[in-house]
């Protein structure tokens, strides 16, 4: 395990899982860094409860806040784990993840859930509101145009309605007062000129993450540090709830599980792209699995620190 450590025994509320339980999707995202290698659909973990529910329990063990083998507890303490389920777009396996949330959770785990929004709808909501204490929101764009050129449309050329997602949003927070929500927003070379303020205004969020493109498999839509920095400037108002993620800070600062099972990290250098992987968590164990990967526990306290305690 390397880490990057100026300082050490720092803590986090919560040490925060990323499962990317899937590649697929139904949006097509230029700049979308859920790619992995040899992509396939059969061995993703979500579609075999028992794995699933075996890989859990291997995690929650393994991180969990009294296992002080665990080689992060050298360096940083937390007091629970949250389990982050990511894609691709997880409710395109709804009934995969309404069986996941409650093994999840009599395992330990706080659960929160990240999405595009375009299968929500009431009866979805409330049936992952009881799980769920965070509901993050991707949301890079409410102008059409710039949607559809960043690839934020389905098979069938429809794009988010964030009209409907306002409402459904707030029937959830009604049944479940306490279910916070995030904003995600990627800036890319699209979207650099857009004013998201009535987006979040609208939507109400704790936390809005404001991310500078990461080319891990696509450059294309690339912006620039001056365009980066224009749009962070220009949404000054929102300082209070917002989080600004440049490359630098996204590298090797997230725990991020692949859809069959192992642990993988975000690759340095500016002629390097896509990802390092550890064995399989269900082959060799977490502990072996996680020795050989890279993480820099000084970012990930930053974001968790830095934030109104709200974070991914």
């Amino acid at each position: 395990m390397d880490f990057d450590l100026p300082f050490a025994s720092r803590s986090a509320d919560q040490l925060v899982i990323n499962w990317h339980i899937t590649e697929a999707c139904n949006y097509s995202c230029q700049y979308c860094y859920a790619k992995w290698e040899t992509p396939d659909r059969q061995r993703e973990l979500v579609h075999n409860p028992v794995r699933t529910r075996e890989l859990l329990s291997r995690l929650y063990e393994f991180f969990h806040p009294d296992n002080y083998a665990n080689p992060l507890r050298r360096h940083m303490n937390w007091g629970s784990v949250r389990l982050n389920l990511a894609g691709g777009e997880p409710l395109l396996y709804t009934r995969r993840v309404l069986e996941m949330l409650p093994i999840a959770r009599d395992i330990g785990f706080d659960i929160s859930l990240i999405t595009n929004g375009s299968r929500l709808d009431s009866g979805l909501m409330a049936s992952l509101v009881p799980y769920i204490s965070l509901l993050g929101l991707s949301i890079d764009s409410q102008i059409a145009q710039s949607n559809k050129e960043i690839g934020r449309v389905d098979h069938r050329g429809q794009q988010l309605d964030i009209a409907k997602l306002v409402d459904t949003v707030s029937e959830g927070q009604r049944r479940h007062p306490s279910l916070k929500v995030k904003v995600n927003t990627v800036v890319n070379k699209v979207n650099q000129f857009d004013d998201m303020t009535s987006v979040i205004q609208c939507l109400r969020p704790e936390k809005w993450k404001v991310l500078r493109m990461l080319p891990i498999v696509d450059d294309r839509l690339a912006v620039s540090q001056q365009g980066f920095d224009d749009f962070v400037r220009r949404h000054a108002h929102l300082a209070a709830i917002r989080h600004v993620e440049d490359n630098q800070d996204m590298t090797e600062s997230y725990l991020m599980v692949d859809p069959t099972g192992r642990f993988f990290q975000n690759t340095t250098g500016a002629s390097v792209r896509g990802y390092r992987y550890s064995q399989p968590i269900l082959e060799a164990g977490a502990s072996v699995a996680f020795a050989g990967m890279r993480f820099a526990a000084p970012k990930f306290l930053f974001r968790y620190m830095a934030s109104v305690g709200v974070s991914e």
